[in-house]
């Protein structure tokens, strides 16, 4: 049975027309193609954190969701939610501070993938609306992800859907990773009570912020560079209110 058609619409370079479904198991060769392709175009390869053909198996078999753009039979991207497995040794509810019982309420932000003749179209973004979306609010109160450092459009795109970097520390054995977090629950969050703007490459910086309290909240270029911007808040925030 053909997976119902979640949106479609026309790309803004071409004017193709395109559309979105939700993938399953019988797409797991097109997928793998396409994160070949968008793997062998990255110049620094190391920013796509790629999933293993059983990863993405087990996400296809109910432990998550996928969703695939479509132009024509083509897929030229998708997007992953995945559910982990509450014993996880990477499970993000440890490092957004959450309790162990909370651990079933939150859903992985995995990977997400564009053609690279298709870039320019606003697709990832567009996606990661459509899988939020998606998400089970009844099931699932969270939603984390980890990014890298120096992949700028990944890091806009969930600063974009809502969440927040919580963490810039070594994940995946020894890669520095932000780590982003957020509650769907809160629609509106807290005024700041302290705003600080840092430079991107300015690890330790950030790390400092963070341990202080602050949120990374918004990312700008600024004289050919890239500074992010911190808030701290006055309640509900930090870590170990969450726990």
């Amino acid at each position: 049975m053909e997976a119902a058609i979640l949106a479609n619409g026309s790309l803004n370079t071409t004017g193709e027309p395109y559309n979105v479904r939700m993938l399953n198991r019988s797409d797991l060769a097109d997928i793998l193609q396409l994160q070949a392709n968008v793997e062998a175009s990255l110049t620094q390869p190391e920013q796509l954190q790629a999933l293993t053909p059983e990863e993405f198996e087990f996400i296809l078999s109910g432990n998550g969701f996928m969703i695939g753009t479509f132009v024509e039979q083509a897929l030229i991207g998708f997007r992953a939610m995945l559910v982990p497995s509450v014993d996880d040794p990477e499970h993000l509810g440890t490092d957004a501070g959450l309790h162990a019982q909370d651990f079933p309420k939150l859903i992985h932000s995995e990977i997400s993938v564009v053609h690279p003749a298709y870039r320019g179209n606003g697709l990832q973004t567009y996606m990661g609306q459509l899988v939020m979306a998606n998400v089970n609010r009844e099931r699932f109160r969270y939603v984390a992800a980890t990014v890298s450092p120096f992949n700028n459009p990944s890091l806009k795109d969930k600063l974009a859907l809502g969440m927040e970097i919580i963490a810039l520390k070594e994940k995946y054995n020894g890669k520095l990773r932000y780590v982003l977090f957020r509650d769907l629950l809160l629609d509106e969050k807290p005024s700041p009570s302290d705003v600080k703007i840092v430079d991107l490459g300015d690890t330790e910086a950030q790390q400092h912020l963070l341990e202080t309290g602050f949120r990374g909240t918004s990312i700008q270029a600024s004289d050919g560079t890239y500074e992010i911007t911190y808030q701290r808040r006055s309640e509900g925030t930090s870590n170990h209110e969450r726990r």
